[in-house]
């Protein structure tokens, strides 16, 4: 798989990482033993960069992977990713200071089983800590080793600007697909300024995007989507029969409609890395498939005629949803 660089002086990645939020159970059941088999099947793909938080599953994602790690003893043969900043109960806020971070990230790597991730984002910005001062907090966390490197998620390309003035930030993380292109407003521009890495999180339009079939109906009342504007109606019919067409292209490649989504990613934010969530070693290795995949002019034409700029219908978050994301 083609590799990537994490920040200007990171380790090497695959273009295609894996997202284990839902090991966690975020999206519908599922179990330690496939969870275990997902990531086994990572390694042989090529897919070692593995991104999770704190709160997926409330900690059941870390600890799913911790008991892989310890499983296998192949803990250094992945580049771990892991963020803090939000609290989930009695009510969703977020915590930037110095110690809420410190409790957070060694919650962390206690159930992960390290002593230390190779990158540590915060989750969503509190704007009541200066980003100055949580930038020093993040540089203690790698003087003592803790973290290789500093992460983002959410952010505006102004707040990127600022936090770099302090330290080299290594990777931002936004939401970024053919379902999603706000990044285009000025943050993938960013990165590439700064010698930040661009992170691309619900790369395949939480399912959408994919071959599977969706119908929110069946959605867990916990599941992300289930409130989500663009997922009901009448927003989710006419997405649906829009979506036909870029499904129609894939099959006439030979392709699953997932690699060739995410190829799109990475024709339009070169040198990114996709973290495309799955809980099945087949949608894994669709998804791996587009870190050799290189999307010729005319498909990405054909494209993006298909699904011109702005095309999909309802908001991306509900007003809950985007409470702490960052506007620009």
């Amino acid at each position: 798989m083609r590799q990537v660089r994490l920040g200007q002086n990171g380790p090497l990645v695959g273009a295609v990482g894996l997202g284990c939020m839902s090991f966690g159970g975020v999206y519908g059941a599922t179990t330690v033993e496939d969870s275990h088999a997902t990531l086994k099947r990572a390694l042989d793909l090529g897919v070692n960069h593995l991104d999770v938080a704190n709160i997926y599953g409330a900690g059941l994602s870390e600890e799913v992977m911790g008991s892989f790690f310890r499983a296998n003893g192949n803990r250094d043969k992945f580049v771990i990713a892991t963020k803090g900043g939000i609290v989930t109960h009695p009510n969703r806020e977020f915590r930037n200071e110095r110690a809420y971070l410190t409790e957070c990230l060694d919650a962390s790597l206690k159930r992960l089983g390290t002593d230390h991730v190779e990158l540590y984002y915060i989750h969503r910005r509190d704007h009541r800590v200066p980003v100055e001062d949580v930038m020093e907090t993040l540089v203690g966390f790698i003087e003592a080793g803790k973290i290789g490197a500093i992460g983002f998620s959410e952010i505006a390309p102004s707040t990127l600007h600022q936090a770099s003035l302090v330290h080299p930030v290594a990777a931002v993380q936004s939401e970024y697909s053919l379902w999603t292109r706000l990044p285009e407003l000025g943050m993938l521009q960013a990165c590439r300024e700064l010698g930040t890495t661009f992170v691309s999180f619900s790369p395949l339009g939480r399912g959408m995007l994919t071959d599977v079939e969706i119908d929110p109906s069946t959605f867990p009342e916990k599941d992300f989507r289930r409130p989500n504007p663009r997922f009901t109606e009448p927003h989710f019919t006419v997405n649906t029969a829009k979506l036909r067409r870029l499904k129609a292209i894939a099959a006439r490649e030979g392709l699953a409609t997932a690699t060739l989504a995410l190829a799109w990613t990475f024709r339009r934010a070169p040198d990114s890395i996709a973290i495309p969530g799955t809980r099945t070693e087949a949608h894994l290795a669709e998804n791996a498939a587009a870190g050799d995949f290189e999307l010729t002019d005319a498909l990405l034409d054909e494209i993006e005629d298909a699904l011109p700029l702005g095309w999909a219908e309802g908001s991306r978050y509900t007003e809950a949803q985007k409470h702490g994301v960052e506007d620009y």
